[in-house]
């Protein structure tokens, strides 16, 4: 087994100047090239130790790489080039890779942003994007960002789950799950809530290959991320603006053009701005079953949440309201727990009041424990299942 040794950073540096200076492949004869133009010691184990890191900085996302393979991974977080984080569904965990500097930590972010046609520089000092295996990519350079280069990485889910298997993992308890079931059977038109990291999508997602074989799924997002076990799915995906600053489509685009292409059930993979309005009018012309996701503290708050975003869009207070109390059937809004255990925590519906606002009504809250206990909307709720 060759053996790593400890090199000085210069001596990375000095042999990847040499490199950009004379083109040609990465190879371990050129690194060995490389460290005798620099006058460096050229032995076996010091050209693969080179060798080894100048290839991690070119292929993939470098010595995260690693990391994001790991089974369960949902995140992995950068904060410089000595903190680094993952989360395999419990929490942030430090790992144990490091960054020899800075510098590094913002060549990998620059090489990640331009492999998407990107730009990541001093003038463009921050990116949001997906990278062709789907995982999704946001960056910050420092000085912007302290203690130093920050990189976010979002890694899509390698495999579809099943109720079965949200229950096995303690998201849904039994009796969660027959009730998420049925507001998929019975084609109510809901929002899924919750804080970041709360598994939104993945609940989507799932709920969605519960879908009849039939219906043909057109979903919209920002960022491709739902992959639903469904026979019929159909992705538009936003399109941001090239370097010239031209070509962008956005989802309001999108969801115009999904009303166009027939679907059975309308998703929005995430509502976070002025999409909530075509959304609405979408729910309130005869779309049943359309769903998506929604950044809300609880289901409670749903209300306020859409009003903001709506009122940014230029649509009235009333009218929002109005649309909201039509056109959406219910909500289910997921918890992290302090243990970092994702769970569905509440189901409520919206119920117009007579000054015409809108307020959720909880017609399910599930205990940690899994527990079930009926609120003032329970009724309603049987009501809406049944319907079908």
């Amino acid at each position: 087994m060759s053996r790593v040794v400890e090199l000085a950073p210069e001596v990375v540096d000095e042999v990847r100047d040499w490199l950009a200076r004379t083109p040609g492949d990465l190879t371990p004869h050129r690194v060995a090239e490389g460290l005798r133009a620099a006058g460096r010691p050229v032995g076996d184990a010091t050209v693969l130790t080179v060798y080894e890191l100048l290839r991690r900085d070119v292929v993939g996302a470098g010595p995260l790489e690693p990391l994001l393979r790991l089974p369960g991974v949902t995140d992995v977080l950068v904060n410089g080039p000595d903190q680094v984080f993952l989360d395999r569904g419990h929490g942030l965990e430090r790992a144990d890779v490091r960054f020899p500097d800075d510098g590094s930590v913002r060549r990998l972010a620059q090489r990640l942003a331009a492999a998407a046609g990107r730009r990541l520089d001093d003038a463009a000092p921050y990116v949001d994007l997906r990278l062709a295996d789907g995982t999704r990519f946001h960056a910050v350079l420092a000085p912007l960002a302290r203690p130093g280069t920050a990189i976010s990485l979002r890694v899509p889910s390698r495999r579809s789950f099943t109720l079965d298997d949200l229950v096995a993992a303690g998201a849904l308890s039994h009796a969660g799950a027959a009730l998420v079931r049925a507001v998929v059977t019975a084609r109510l038109a809901f929002l899924v809530s919750g804080g970041t990291g709360t598994g939104k999508t993945t609940l989507l997602a799932t709920l969605l290959g519960l879908a009849g074989p039939d219906e043909r799924l057109v979903v919209v997002e920002d960022a491709s991320e739902l992959r639903p076990d469904h026979p019929h799915v159909v992705g538009l995906e936003a399109r941001p603006p090239n370097i010239e600053g031209a070509g962008a489509v956005d989802l309001r685009a999108l969801v115009r053009q999904a009303l166009r292409m027939r679907p059975d059930r309308l998703v929005l993979g995430e509502v976070r701005g002025g999409e909530v309005v075509d959304l609405l009018a979408a729910l309130n012309t005869g779309h049943e079953g359309g769903c998506g996701t929604l950044h809300a503290n609880s289901a409670l708050d749903v209300p306020a949440r859409v009003e903001a975003l709506a009122l940014a869009a230029g649509l009235g207070r009333e009218a929002v309201h109005s649309q909201l109390a039509s056109g959406v059937d219910a909500v289910l809004h997921l918890e992290r727990g302090r243990d970092g255990r994702r769970r569905l925590a509440q189901i409520a519906l919206p119920v117009r009041q007579g000054d015409g606002l809108v307020r959720m009504e909880l017609g399910a809250t599930f205990q940690p424990s899994g527990g079930l206990v009926e609120g003032p909307g329970a009724e309603r709720l049987t009501a809406l299942l049944e319907r079908s």
